[in-house]
Protein backbone atom coordinates (compact mmCIF):
# COMPACT_ATOMS: atom_id res chain seq x y z
CA UNK A 1 0.00 0.00 0.00
CA UNK A 2 1.30 3.47 -0.80
CA UNK A 3 0.49 7.12 -1.29
CA UNK A 4 1.48 9.32 -4.17
CA UNK A 5 0.82 12.69 -5.70
CA UNK A 6 -1.15 12.33 -8.90
CA UNK A 7 1.41 14.29 -10.90
CA UNK A 8 4.21 11.91 -9.92
CA UNK A 9 3.30 8.45 -11.14
CA UNK A 10 0.59 8.39 -13.76
CA UNK A 11 2.05 10.59 -16.50
CA UNK A 12 4.65 7.98 -17.38
CA UNK A 13 2.05 5.39 -18.30
CA UNK A 14 -0.48 7.66 -20.00
CA UNK A 15 -0.06 8.75 -23.62
CA UNK A 16 -0.87 12.32 -24.62
CA UNK A 17 -4.08 12.83 -26.59
CA UNK A 18 -5.09 15.64 -28.91
CA UNK A 19 -6.02 18.94 -27.36
CA UNK A 20 -9.74 18.53 -27.88
CA UNK A 21 -10.02 14.90 -26.84
CA UNK A 22 -12.44 14.33 -23.99
CA UNK A 23 -10.88 13.94 -20.58
CA UNK A 24 -12.24 11.03 -18.50
CA UNK A 25 -12.74 13.34 -15.57
CA UNK A 26 -11.68 16.65 -14.11
CA UNK A 27 -12.04 18.70 -10.96
CA UNK A 28 -12.17 22.47 -10.63
CA UNK A 29 -11.59 24.69 -7.64
CA UNK A 30 -12.99 28.21 -8.05
CA UNK A 31 -11.96 30.43 -5.17
CA UNK A 32 -12.86 34.11 -4.82
CA UNK A 33 -9.70 35.77 -3.55
CA UNK A 34 -11.05 39.28 -3.13
CA UNK A 35 -14.39 41.01 -3.50
CA UNK A 36 -15.49 44.62 -3.34
CA UNK A 37 -18.54 46.56 -4.40
CA UNK A 38 -19.24 45.40 -7.94
CA UNK A 39 -15.95 43.59 -8.47
CA UNK A 40 -13.98 40.46 -7.62
CA UNK A 41 -10.91 38.39 -8.35
CA UNK A 42 -10.90 34.60 -8.44
CA UNK A 43 -8.36 31.81 -8.80
CA UNK A 44 -9.38 28.83 -10.91
CA UNK A 45 -7.52 25.54 -10.47
CA UNK A 46 -8.28 22.75 -12.92
CA UNK A 47 -7.11 19.19 -12.26
CA UNK A 48 -7.06 16.70 -15.11
CA UNK A 49 -8.34 13.33 -13.90
CA UNK A 50 -8.27 11.70 -17.31
CA UNK A 51 -5.59 10.96 -19.89
CA UNK A 52 -2.80 13.49 -20.43
CA UNK A 53 -3.54 16.47 -22.67
CA UNK A 54 -1.19 18.81 -24.49
CA UNK A 55 -3.63 21.72 -24.53
CA UNK A 56 -6.82 22.51 -22.66
CA UNK A 57 -9.99 24.57 -22.85
CA UNK A 58 -12.08 25.11 -19.72
CA UNK A 59 -15.64 26.41 -20.00
CA UNK A 60 -18.18 27.49 -17.40
CA UNK A 61 -21.24 29.67 -16.94
CA UNK A 62 -21.88 32.59 -14.59
CA UNK A 63 -25.40 32.44 -13.17
CA UNK A 64 -25.82 36.09 -12.19
CA UNK A 65 -24.49 38.25 -14.98
CA UNK A 66 -20.85 38.37 -13.89
CA UNK A 67 -18.41 39.61 -16.53
CA UNK A 68 -14.72 38.77 -16.84
CA UNK A 69 -12.69 41.94 -17.42
CA UNK A 70 -9.14 40.63 -17.08
CA UNK A 71 -7.28 37.30 -16.84
CA UNK A 72 -3.79 35.98 -16.23
CA UNK A 73 -2.09 32.66 -17.03
CA UNK A 74 -4.89 31.89 -19.52
CA UNK A 75 -6.70 33.49 -22.44
CA UNK A 76 -10.30 34.10 -21.36
CA UNK A 77 -13.24 35.17 -23.51
CA UNK A 78 -16.93 35.48 -22.70
CA UNK A 79 -20.13 35.31 -24.73
CA UNK A 80 -23.20 36.04 -22.66
CA UNK A 81 -23.02 33.91 -19.55
CA UNK A 82 -20.61 31.38 -21.12
CA UNK A 83 -16.90 31.79 -20.33
CA UNK A 84 -14.08 30.05 -22.21
CA UNK A 85 -10.52 29.86 -20.86
CA UNK A 86 -7.68 28.47 -23.00
CA UNK A 87 -4.21 27.59 -21.83
CA UNK A 88 -1.28 29.94 -22.13
CA UNK A 89 1.78 28.86 -24.11
CA UNK A 90 3.52 27.50 -21.02
CA UNK A 91 0.76 25.60 -19.18
CA UNK A 92 -1.05 23.57 -21.82
CA UNK A 93 0.30 20.18 -20.82
CA UNK A 94 -1.65 18.44 -18.06
CA UNK A 95 -0.64 14.92 -17.08
CA UNK A 96 -3.13 12.65 -15.38
CA UNK A 97 -3.68 14.24 -11.99
CA UNK A 98 -1.88 17.39 -13.08
CA UNK A 99 -3.21 20.81 -12.14
CA UNK A 100 -2.80 24.38 -13.26
CA UNK A 101 -4.12 27.64 -11.86
CA UNK A 102 -5.12 30.85 -13.59
CA UNK A 103 -6.86 33.98 -12.41
CA UNK A 104 -9.69 36.25 -13.48
CA UNK A 105 -10.94 39.66 -12.49
CA UNK A 106 -14.55 40.52 -13.06
CA UNK A 107 -17.60 42.60 -12.28
CA UNK A 108 -20.98 41.67 -10.87
CA UNK A 109 -24.29 43.26 -10.03
CA UNK A 110 -26.43 42.34 -7.06
CA UNK A 111 -24.70 39.04 -6.27
CA UNK A 112 -21.60 37.01 -7.10
CA UNK A 113 -22.56 33.32 -6.79
CA UNK A 114 -20.19 30.55 -7.82
CA UNK A 115 -20.14 29.57 -11.50
CA UNK A 116 -21.56 26.28 -12.71
CA UNK A 117 -21.14 23.77 -15.53
CA UNK A 118 -17.35 23.47 -15.67
CA UNK A 119 -16.09 21.34 -18.55
CA UNK A 120 -12.54 20.48 -19.63
CA UNK A 121 -12.09 19.93 -23.35
CA UNK A 122 -15.81 19.37 -23.63
CA UNK A 123 -16.15 16.87 -20.77
CA UNK A 124 -18.11 17.93 -17.72
CA UNK A 125 -16.05 18.20 -14.56
CA UNK A 126 -17.28 16.51 -11.42
CA UNK A 127 -14.20 15.38 -9.53
CA UNK A 128 -14.85 11.73 -10.36
CA UNK A 129 -14.91 9.03 -12.99
CA UNK A 130 -17.84 7.32 -14.69
CA UNK A 131 -18.38 5.29 -11.52
CA UNK A 132 -19.20 8.43 -9.55
CA UNK A 133 -22.83 8.16 -8.41
CA UNK A 134 -23.12 11.87 -7.89
CA UNK A 135 -24.26 14.56 -10.27
CA UNK A 136 -21.11 15.29 -12.32
CA UNK A 137 -22.52 18.57 -13.53
CA UNK A 138 -22.52 20.41 -10.24
CA UNK A 139 -20.86 20.79 -6.88
CA UNK A 140 -23.23 18.27 -5.37
CA UNK A 141 -20.93 15.64 -6.87
CA UNK A 142 -18.58 15.75 -3.86
CA UNK A 143 -21.44 15.41 -1.42
CA UNK A 144 -23.02 12.67 -3.50
CA UNK A 145 -19.76 10.72 -3.31
CA UNK A 146 -19.04 11.27 0.37
CA UNK A 147 -20.84 11.60 3.68
CA UNK A 148 -20.00 14.51 5.95
CA UNK A 149 -21.72 16.11 8.92
CA UNK A 150 -19.46 19.17 8.86
CA UNK A 151 -20.15 22.73 7.88
CA UNK A 152 -19.28 22.85 4.20
CA UNK A 153 -20.06 25.24 1.35
CA UNK A 154 -20.28 24.20 -2.28
CA UNK A 155 -17.87 26.16 -4.49
CA UNK A 156 -17.74 25.16 -8.12
CA UNK A 157 -16.76 21.50 -8.21
CA UNK A 158 -15.48 21.44 -4.62
CA UNK A 159 -16.71 21.96 -1.11
CA UNK A 160 -15.02 24.51 1.15
CA UNK A 161 -14.78 24.49 4.93
CA UNK A 162 -12.89 26.04 7.87
CA UNK A 163 -13.79 24.35 11.17
CA UNK A 164 -11.40 21.71 12.54
CA UNK A 165 -12.17 18.02 12.52
CA UNK A 166 -14.39 18.02 9.42
CA UNK A 167 -14.47 14.57 7.84
CA UNK A 168 -15.55 12.97 4.58
CA UNK A 169 -16.42 9.28 4.30
CA UNK A 170 -16.75 7.33 1.07
CA UNK A 171 -16.66 3.89 -0.53
CA UNK A 172 -14.88 2.62 -3.60
CA UNK A 173 -14.08 -0.55 -5.49
CA UNK A 174 -10.59 -1.23 -6.77
CA UNK A 175 -6.96 -1.15 -5.73
CA UNK A 176 -6.68 2.57 -5.00
CA UNK A 177 -8.39 5.90 -4.60
CA UNK A 178 -7.41 9.50 -5.28
CA UNK A 179 -8.38 12.44 -3.08
CA UNK A 180 -8.62 15.84 -4.75
CA UNK A 181 -7.30 18.74 -2.64
CA UNK A 182 -6.81 22.45 -2.68
CA UNK A 183 -5.33 23.15 0.75
CA UNK A 184 -1.82 24.41 1.46
CA UNK A 185 -2.45 25.13 5.15
CA UNK A 186 -3.86 22.04 6.87
CA UNK A 187 -2.98 18.44 7.65
CA UNK A 188 -5.22 15.42 7.07
CA UNK A 189 -5.44 11.79 8.10
CA UNK A 190 -6.64 9.24 5.56
CA UNK A 191 -8.06 5.95 6.82
CA UNK A 192 -8.91 2.99 4.62
CA UNK A 193 -11.09 0.24 6.05
CA UNK A 194 -10.86 1.82 9.48
CA UNK A 195 -7.06 2.11 9.64
CA UNK A 196 -5.08 5.34 9.19
CA UNK A 197 -2.82 4.77 6.19
CA UNK A 198 -1.50 8.28 5.54
CA UNK A 199 -1.05 11.68 7.15
CA UNK A 200 -0.96 14.43 4.53
CA UNK A 201 0.86 17.60 5.56
CA UNK A 202 -0.35 20.66 3.66
CA UNK A 203 -1.20 18.73 0.49
CA UNK A 204 -1.68 21.83 -1.69
CA UNK A 205 -3.49 21.65 -5.02
CA UNK A 206 -3.19 18.06 -6.12
CA UNK A 207 -4.72 14.63 -6.21
CA UNK A 208 -3.19 12.35 -3.60
CA UNK A 209 -3.44 8.63 -4.20
CA UNK A 210 -3.76 5.72 -1.83
CA UNK A 211 -2.87 2.65 -3.85
CA UNK A 212 -1.55 -0.87 -3.62
CA UNK A 213 -4.75 -2.09 -1.95
CA UNK A 214 -6.24 -5.54 -2.39
CA UNK A 215 -8.85 -5.59 -5.13
CA UNK A 216 -12.33 -5.28 -3.75
CA UNK A 217 -14.62 -2.85 -1.95
CA UNK A 218 -13.13 -0.44 0.58
CA UNK A 219 -14.15 2.44 2.83
CA UNK A 220 -12.15 5.67 2.98
CA UNK A 221 -12.28 8.43 5.58
CA UNK A 222 -10.56 11.80 5.25
CA UNK A 223 -10.39 14.10 8.29
CA UNK A 224 -8.96 17.60 8.73
CA UNK A 225 -6.66 17.39 11.74
CA UNK A 226 -5.77 21.04 12.08
CA UNK A 227 -7.26 24.47 12.71
CA UNK A 228 -7.28 27.25 10.09
CA UNK A 229 -9.76 30.02 10.91
CA UNK A 230 -7.95 32.43 8.59
CA UNK A 231 -8.64 30.49 5.37
CA UNK A 232 -10.90 28.07 3.57
CA UNK A 233 -9.88 24.55 2.61
CA UNK A 234 -11.30 22.81 -0.45
CA UNK A 235 -11.96 19.15 -1.18
CA UNK A 236 -12.78 18.02 -4.70
CA UNK A 237 -13.93 14.49 -3.97
CA UNK A 238 -12.74 10.98 -4.75
CA UNK A 239 -11.27 9.45 -7.91
CA UNK A 240 -11.24 5.73 -8.59
CA UNK A 241 -8.07 4.03 -9.75
CA UNK A 242 -8.05 2.42 -13.19
CA UNK A 243 -10.64 -0.33 -13.45
CA UNK A 244 -12.31 0.73 -10.20
CA UNK A 245 -15.32 2.84 -9.31
CA UNK A 246 -16.60 5.19 -6.63
CA UNK A 247 -19.53 3.51 -4.86
CA UNK A 248 -22.59 4.89 -3.10
CA UNK A 249 -21.65 7.01 -0.12
CA UNK A 250 -22.11 5.62 3.41
CA UNK A 251 -25.36 6.35 5.18
CA UNK A 252 -25.52 9.09 7.79
CA UNK A 253 -25.57 7.95 11.40
CA UNK A 254 -28.73 8.27 13.45
CA UNK A 255 -26.95 9.91 16.39
CA UNK A 256 -25.57 13.45 16.13
CA UNK A 257 -23.44 15.42 18.59
CA UNK A 258 -22.15 18.97 18.35
CA UNK A 259 -19.12 20.11 20.37
CA UNK A 260 -18.63 23.83 20.97
CA UNK A 261 -15.50 25.20 22.58
CA UNK A 262 -12.01 26.62 22.39
CA UNK A 263 -8.50 25.17 21.99
CA UNK A 264 -9.14 22.50 24.62
CA UNK A 265 -11.97 21.20 22.43
CA UNK A 266 -9.91 21.59 19.23
CA UNK A 267 -7.21 19.22 20.46
CA UNK A 268 -4.59 21.98 20.32
CA UNK A 269 -1.12 20.43 20.25
CA UNK A 270 -2.46 17.23 21.77
CA UNK A 271 0.04 14.88 20.08
CA UNK A 272 3.07 16.98 21.03
CA UNK A 273 4.30 15.26 24.18
CA UNK A 274 5.94 18.50 25.27
CA UNK A 275 4.51 21.77 26.50
CA UNK A 276 7.02 24.01 24.71
CA UNK A 277 5.96 24.43 21.09
CA UNK A 278 6.53 26.86 18.26
CA UNK A 279 3.57 28.02 16.22
CA UNK A 280 4.35 25.50 13.48
CA UNK A 281 4.74 22.72 16.04
CA UNK A 282 1.31 23.54 17.44
CA UNK A 283 -0.19 23.14 13.97
CA UNK A 284 1.62 19.92 13.14
CA UNK A 285 0.79 18.32 16.51
CA UNK A 286 -2.87 19.35 16.65
CA UNK A 287 -5.18 16.45 15.84
CA UNK A 288 -8.86 17.23 16.26
CA UNK A 289 -9.66 13.66 15.27
CA UNK A 290 -8.13 12.64 18.63
CA UNK A 291 -9.82 15.39 20.65
CA UNK A 292 -12.14 14.35 23.44
CA UNK A 293 -15.18 15.34 21.38
CA UNK A 294 -14.26 13.26 18.34
CA UNK A 295 -13.34 10.29 20.55
CA UNK A 296 -16.61 10.54 22.48
CA UNK A 297 -18.69 10.76 19.31
CA UNK A 298 -17.06 7.77 17.70
CA UNK A 299 -17.57 5.72 20.85
CA UNK A 300 -21.26 6.69 20.64
CA UNK A 301 -21.32 5.85 16.91
CA UNK A 302 -22.50 9.41 16.25
CA UNK A 303 -21.92 11.92 13.51
CA UNK A 304 -20.44 15.07 14.95
CA UNK A 305 -19.16 18.59 14.50
CA UNK A 306 -16.28 20.16 16.43
CA UNK A 307 -17.10 23.86 16.24
CA UNK A 308 -14.18 25.07 18.31
CA UNK A 309 -11.88 28.09 17.96
CA UNK A 310 -8.62 28.46 19.85
CA UNK A 311 -8.11 31.53 22.01
CA UNK A 312 -11.75 32.63 21.86
CA UNK A 313 -14.05 33.03 24.85
CA UNK A 314 -17.72 33.64 25.46
CA UNK A 315 -17.09 37.37 25.99
CA UNK A 316 -13.33 37.74 26.64
CA UNK A 317 -10.58 36.10 24.64
CA UNK A 318 -7.29 34.77 25.97
CA UNK A 319 -5.37 37.50 27.80
CA UNK A 320 -7.85 40.08 26.56
CA UNK A 321 -6.81 39.67 22.91
CA UNK A 322 -8.87 40.59 19.85
CA UNK A 323 -11.39 42.78 21.68
CA UNK A 324 -14.64 43.22 19.81
CA UNK A 325 -14.95 39.59 18.75
CA UNK A 326 -15.92 36.50 20.74
CA UNK A 327 -17.18 33.01 20.08
CA UNK A 328 -20.58 34.31 19.08
CA UNK A 329 -18.95 36.31 16.27
CA UNK A 330 -18.06 33.09 14.49
CA UNK A 331 -20.55 30.46 15.54
CA UNK A 332 -23.01 30.91 12.67
CA UNK A 333 -20.32 30.74 9.98
CA UNK A 334 -19.22 27.93 7.75
CA UNK A 335 -16.16 29.87 6.53
CA UNK A 336 -14.64 31.48 9.60
CA UNK A 337 -12.65 34.15 7.77
CA UNK A 338 -15.63 35.49 5.79
CA UNK A 339 -17.36 38.32 7.64
CA UNK A 340 -21.10 37.86 7.69
CA UNK A 341 -20.98 34.29 6.40
CA UNK A 342 -23.89 32.14 7.57
CA UNK A 343 -23.87 28.35 7.27
CA UNK A 344 -26.86 27.07 5.35
CA UNK A 345 -27.72 24.39 7.90
CA UNK A 346 -29.42 21.38 6.30
CA UNK A 347 -32.58 20.14 7.93
CA UNK A 348 -30.80 16.84 8.53
CA UNK A 349 -28.47 18.43 11.12
CA UNK A 350 -30.39 18.42 14.39
CA UNK A 351 -28.11 16.98 17.07
CA UNK A 352 -29.65 15.18 20.01
CA UNK A 353 -26.72 16.33 22.15
CA UNK A 354 -24.75 19.61 22.23
CA UNK A 355 -21.71 19.93 24.52
CA UNK A 356 -20.53 23.48 25.25
CA UNK A 357 -17.16 24.14 26.93
CA UNK A 358 -16.43 27.88 26.99
CA UNK A 359 -14.93 29.87 29.83
CA UNK A 360 -11.24 28.99 30.01
CA UNK A 361 -10.17 31.97 27.89
CA UNK A 362 -12.58 34.30 29.68
CA UNK A 363 -11.10 33.64 33.11
CA UNK A 364 -7.65 32.00 32.83
CA UNK A 365 -5.65 35.27 32.68
CA UNK A 366 -5.84 38.38 34.88
CA UNK A 367 -7.71 41.38 33.50
CA UNK A 368 -5.19 43.74 31.92
CA UNK A 369 -5.00 47.47 32.37
CA UNK A 370 -7.14 49.09 29.68
CA UNK A 371 -9.61 46.23 29.36
CA UNK A 372 -13.23 47.28 29.93
CA UNK A 373 -13.80 44.71 32.68
CA UNK A 374 -13.84 44.30 36.40
CA UNK A 375 -14.05 40.81 37.86
CA UNK A 376 -17.74 41.41 38.61
CA UNK A 377 -18.64 42.90 35.23
CA UNK A 378 -16.83 40.11 33.35
CA UNK A 379 -18.67 37.46 35.32
CA UNK A 380 -22.00 39.20 34.72
CA UNK A 381 -21.37 39.58 30.98
CA UNK A 382 -20.28 35.96 30.71
CA UNK A 383 -23.43 34.79 32.44
CA UNK A 384 -25.81 36.91 30.37
CA UNK A 385 -24.11 36.13 27.06
CA UNK A 386 -23.96 32.42 27.81
CA UNK A 387 -27.65 32.30 28.72
CA UNK A 388 -28.53 34.07 25.46
CA UNK A 389 -26.32 31.65 23.51
CA UNK A 390 -28.10 28.66 25.04
CA UNK A 391 -31.44 30.24 24.16
CA UNK A 392 -30.20 30.49 20.59
CA UNK A 393 -29.22 26.82 20.54
CA UNK A 394 -32.61 25.85 21.95
CA UNK A 395 -34.42 27.84 19.28
CA UNK A 396 -32.26 26.32 16.57
CA UNK A 397 -32.45 22.67 17.57
CA UNK A 398 -35.76 22.42 19.38
CA UNK A 399 -36.93 21.07 22.69
CA UNK A 400 -35.62 17.55 22.14
CA UNK A 401 -31.92 18.43 22.18
CA UNK A 402 -30.00 18.01 25.44
CA UNK A 403 -27.41 20.74 26.03
CA UNK A 404 -24.52 19.95 28.35
CA UNK A 405 -22.63 22.92 29.80
CA UNK A 406 -19.10 21.94 30.82
CA UNK A 407 -17.40 23.53 33.82
CA UNK A 408 -13.95 23.14 35.37
CA UNK A 409 -12.37 24.20 38.64
CA UNK A 410 -11.55 27.52 36.95
CA UNK A 411 -15.08 28.61 36.05
CA UNK A 412 -17.44 25.84 37.19
CA UNK A 413 -19.36 28.03 39.61
CA UNK A 414 -20.10 30.51 36.83
CA UNK A 415 -21.16 27.76 34.42
CA UNK A 416 -23.50 26.34 37.08
CA UNK A 417 -25.17 29.75 37.38
CA UNK A 418 -25.83 29.71 33.64
CA UNK A 419 -27.41 26.27 33.85
CA UNK A 420 -29.47 27.38 36.85
CA UNK A 421 -30.79 30.36 34.92
CA UNK A 422 -31.93 28.18 32.03
CA UNK A 423 -33.48 25.58 34.34
CA UNK A 424 -35.34 28.33 36.21
CA UNK A 425 -36.69 29.50 32.85
CA UNK A 426 -38.20 26.05 32.32
CA UNK A 427 -35.46 24.46 30.21
CA UNK A 428 -34.77 21.22 32.05
CA UNK A 429 -32.69 19.78 29.21
CA UNK A 430 -29.75 22.08 29.94
CA UNK A 431 -27.43 20.10 32.18
CA UNK A 432 -24.14 20.76 33.95
CA UNK A 433 -21.13 18.45 33.73
CA UNK A 434 -18.00 19.06 35.77
CA UNK A 435 -14.85 18.14 33.86
CA UNK A 436 -12.68 16.53 36.52
CA UNK A 437 -9.01 17.30 35.93
CA UNK A 438 -7.74 14.51 38.19
CA UNK A 439 -5.14 12.42 36.40
CA UNK A 440 -4.61 14.83 33.48
CA UNK A 441 -0.96 15.35 32.52
CA UNK A 442 -1.52 18.48 30.37
CA UNK A 443 1.41 17.51 28.13
CA UNK A 444 -0.08 19.09 25.02
CA UNK A 445 1.43 22.31 23.69
CA UNK A 446 1.25 25.17 26.19
CA UNK A 447 -0.34 23.06 28.95
CA UNK A 448 -3.20 21.79 26.84
CA UNK A 449 -4.68 18.32 26.97
CA UNK A 450 -2.53 15.50 25.65
CA UNK A 451 -4.03 12.63 23.64
CA UNK A 452 -3.98 10.59 26.84
CA UNK A 453 -5.95 13.39 28.54
CA UNK A 454 -8.43 13.53 25.67
CA UNK A 455 -9.02 9.79 25.96
CA UNK A 456 -9.54 10.03 29.70
CA UNK A 457 -11.97 12.95 29.32
CA UNK A 458 -13.83 11.12 26.55
CA UNK A 459 -14.28 8.11 28.80
CA UNK A 460 -15.63 10.29 31.62
CA UNK A 461 -17.90 12.26 29.31
CA UNK A 462 -19.20 9.06 27.75
CA UNK A 463 -20.06 7.73 31.19
CA UNK A 464 -21.95 10.95 31.95
CA UNK A 465 -23.82 10.88 28.63
CA UNK A 466 -24.98 7.36 29.46
CA UNK A 467 -26.85 8.78 32.48
CA UNK A 468 -28.82 11.34 30.43
CA UNK A 469 -31.39 8.95 28.99
CA UNK A 470 -31.10 10.45 25.51
CA UNK A 471 -33.70 9.53 22.93
CA UNK A 472 -31.23 8.49 20.26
Amino acid sequence: MGTRGATAATAAVTAAVPAQAAAAGCAVTYRVGGQWSGGFTADVTVTNLGASVTAWTLTWSYPSGQRVTQAWNATVTQAGTQVTARNAAWNGGLATGGSTTFGVMGSFGAANPAPTGFALNGTTCGGGDPGDPGDPGGPSGVLAQTHTAGRVVTAGQTVQYSWPGIYFEGRFRGTGVGLVFDDAANDYDVAVDGKVVATLVKPGTTTRWIDGLAAGEHSVRLVKRTESPWSASAFGGLVAAGGGAILDRPAARTRQVEFIGDSLTVGYGNTSGTRDCTGDQVTRTTNTDLSFGALTARELDADYQVNAYSGIGMVRNYNGGSPGVSYGTYYDRALLHVDGDVWDRPATWRPQLVVVDLGTNDFSTPINSGEPWTDASLAAAYRATYVAFLEKLRARYGAGTTIVVVGTSLFGDKARQVVGDRNAAGDAKVRYWHLDDAGLDLLGCHWHYSVADDRLIADRLGDYVATLGLDW
